[in-house]
């Protein structure tokens, strides 16, 4: 137990040392660790808030099954609500709908109307909504092979432009997090062989009363997971802050902006996954960029 401690003890100071010999190369390190953090945190919750944002408008999409002349709304009601997809289905009868559509024209003699076309031109109708935006399509196509069914609409525009951006927005995230990676991966590797040079002497003095390279090293390796980490926890209290603040902000807009911001929302867990991604990549680019700096000298 002692014999751990003590080796726990002098890991820690030789990191401490290093990272006080290193200088403003550390901040350097640093700031290039959160700002890659930062980019990668706001690309995966935005992410997953455009993909909550596609459910959130594909629970709300409304999808309009027009049926055929002489067939009621309320005999396939509940065969439409058994689908696998289905959450909510309403029946609307020929007769209301005339008259919402009489109404919106702001024709106040319905009778007079009804009779001048020669009765009631709408038909009976039903109005589905989905379980998820992904399955509007299979849904509506499920929909228009039922019989008795003459036409089915829906308005798949909006989810299809979500839907592109969240694609596209992955492709770019990777695009800047791996360059910034590498950026990254660079400073720290750069920043470790100054420090390594800075203390050749004392390594050489290690390497002659007999220590191995894996205990010489082993310090500055962990110099670079200490930069993932502090990058990671900067990064991870901006993203806070600014959702905390954009979330006051919008409470205080319409009922239609606060829907969609509800969209937004992170799930608990999605909540935790974040920050431990943030420390993930950081401890791994971290550590790369320290390997990558120490390779050469502990091969020797």
């Amino acid at each position: 137990m002692l014999k751990a401690f003590t080796k726990a003890d002098y890991l820690i100071r030789e990191t401490l040392l290093g990272l006080r010999r290193g200088g403003w190369m550390n901040w350097a390190a640093i700031s290039t660790m959160t700002v890659l953090l930062f980019l990668f945190g706001v690309s995966l919750q935005a992410s997953w808030q455009l993909e909550g944002l596609l459910n959130q408008f594909g629970s709300q999409l409304e999808v309009s099954v027009y049926l055929d002349s002489g067939v009621q709304a309320d005999s396939l009601q509940d065969t439409v609500a058994a689908l696998p997809e289905v959450t909510t289905v309403e029946s609307i009868s020929k007769e209301v709908a005339w008259e919402e559509l009489v109404s919106d024209l702001g024709i106040s003699d319905i009778a007079g109307a009804t009779e001048q076309l020669k009765g009631n031109p709408l038909v009976d109708a039903l109005r589905v909504k989905a379980s998820r935006s992904e399955a509007v399509p299979t849904l509506a196509a499920q929909l228009s092979d039922m019989e008795g069914v003459n036409e089915v609409l829906y308005v798949d525009e909006a989810v299809q432009r979500l839907q592109q951006l969240n694609d596209g927005l992955r492709w770019a995230s990777v695009v800047v997090v791996s360059i910034l990676s590498l950026t990254a991966i660079a400073v720290i590797t750069t920043t470790i062989r100054l420090i390594v040079m800075a203390r050749r002497h004392e390594i050489e003095v290690m390497q002659l009363v007999g220590a191995t390279n894996i205990w010489i090293y082993l310090p500055f390796i962990l110099q670079g997971a200490f930069f993932g980490l502090v990058g990671a926890g900067v990064a991870w209290s901006l993203l806070t802050g600014i959702h905390r603040f954009l979330r006051e902000l919008v409470n205080q807009q319409p009922d239609f902006i606060q829907f969609v911001v509800n969209g937004l929302e992170l799930t608990a867990q999605q909540a935790l996954l974040l920050p431990s991604a943030l420390l993930g990549l950081g401890c791994i680019v971290g550590l790369m960029g320290s390997l990558v700096a120490v390779r050469k000298y502990a091969l020797k």
